[in-house]
């Protein structure tokens, strides 16, 4: 109102409202941060001869990484700087870190195939983990298309916490060669490379809700779960990411029995062109 006459729609007084300042979440980044640092840190360890605690980095990398989407789901945090910051930190910890201790450990003495097989693991890692970025929102949630990057870090530095709490580092053992575990070791790496980037289905998880009311036998189970784990880790630990690293190409041959679709793309119609992948 100007002396008392109603402003025309020509003189209305523009309301200017101050802009907000982008920030970044600081809880689920929090998490992505502890993940990159255990990769960090698995990589030092490896280049100080400390293997053992190499694995275990990779392994806390692996726990956290599973924490800082769900924490910001829960606390309604989600962003976009986080998403790419939880990728770049994946390359790391489950891509780069694997790949050198793997090199570091045992695939150095195989000369050059050694050091192709390190590379094959690092290039399907980051190849693994720009599909998912862009496959996101045309993937069945309930299963990953690959095998995904954490479990195949779990799978080679698992194969390495196992072997070096047995004992055996760069000699012979009563019932291993060191050339016996150097060409098992080149296996393991090439296998959890390749197997990320194939269209295998395997289980996400995802449909377990932290919110959600649980029956009592689920909490006995979880006990039960961590009782067995700390029995002897290193063993415990290969042997459920050695099923669980199996498990997608079962899922994949029972769906082919049954005539089922075993890609977990639902519609993708956008690039890169996955339609050939609907059989």
């Amino acid at each position: 109102m100007h002396d008392g006459k109603p402003s025309s729609p020509d003189t209305v007084d523009e309301v200017v409202l101050p802009k907000r300042r982008k920030g970044i979440y600081v809880l689920p980044n929090l998490f992505t941060l502890a993940a990159l640092f255990g990769g960090f840190y698995s990589i030092v360890m490896a280049m100080n001869g400390r293997f053992d605690l190499a694995a275990v980095g990779v392994f806390c990398a692996m726990v956290l990484d599973s924490l800082d989407g769900r924490v910001a789901r829960m606390t309604n945090t989600q962003s976009a700087f986080g998403e790419q910051m939880d990728s770049l930190a994946d390359m790391v910890s489950f891509g780069a870190a694997p790949a050198l201790i793997a090199y570091e450990w045992a695939l150095k003495g195989l000369g050059r195939w050694g050091w192709i097989a390190a590379f094959v693991y690092c290039a399907c890692a980051a190849l693994r983990l720009a599909r998912f970025n862009v496959n996101t929102a045309v993937v069945d949630k309930r299963y990953f298309q690959g095998l995904p990057s954490p479990a195949a870090a779990a799978l080679v530095a698992g194969l390495i916490w196992l072997v070096t709490d047995a004992g055996i580092r760069g000699g012979d053992s009563a019932w291993l060669s060191w050339t016996q575990v150097t060409w098992i070791t080149f296996a393991f790496t090439l296998y959890a490379g390749l197997t990320m980037v194939t269209n295998v289905p395997f289980y996400s998880f995802k449909e377990v809700h932290l919110k959600r009311s649980v029956p009592f036998a689920v909490i006995v189970l979880i006990a039960l779960g961590i009782a067995v784990i700390n029995i002897h880790p290193p063993v415990v630990l290969f042997g459920l990411f050695v099923i669980y690293g199996l498990s997608g190409y079962g899922v994949y041959l029972w769906r082919r029995t049954k005539g089922m679709q075993t890609s977990v793309i639902s519609t993708s119609t956008d690039e890169p062109d996955e339609r050939g992948l609907h059989k």
